[in-house]
């Protein structure tokens, strides 16, 4: 069970996942030792399913954020994900309800990169790009 005291440690590492236990006590008034017992509690029961790196993709040479929403052809989405290790660009990717069935994050260099990735996609289905502006909320 997830009490007050969970969602606020929960609420922490969401801000910054390598926030010392030292740093989170002091947030929320508990000890180091209760705050790494309650983290560990956490991950035993899988709440918490693991801590991610975050990158500034523009700084390692990919400029172009977009969305591809994207209508697969019939019967090709097991042919599809068994070759998205061929897609490294996609850094997120869901089967979604709606007239699209997947939805994809793509970083990629720049416009050019984009024409060849969509290239790339058109035999699995019909891809629709959304460049991505900005970010709203992290």
């Amino acid at each position: 069970m997830v009490d007050t005291l969970d969602l606020k440690i929960i609420a922490q590492l969401e801000i910054n996942a390598r926030t010392t236990f030292v740093q989170i006590g002091k947030q929320i008034g508990l000890s180091p030792s209760s705050v790494r017992e309650r983290i560990q509690k956490l991950e035993e029961t899988n709440v918490i399913t693991g801590y991610k790196l975050q990158l500034n993709n523009d700084k390692l040479g990919f400029g172009l954020e977009v969305f591809i929403l994207f209508k697969l052809f019939s019967g090709k989405l097991e042919e599809f994900c068994n070759q998205l290790a061929d897609f490294p660009e996609i850094k997120q990717i869901h089967r979604i309800t709606g007239a699209h069935n997947i939805c994809m994050k793509v970083v990629l260099v720049d416009q050019l990169h984009l024409q060849q990735f969509i290239d790339r996609l058109l035999l699995y289905g019909e891809p629709t790009t959304h460049l991505i502006l900005s970010d709203l909320k992290k």
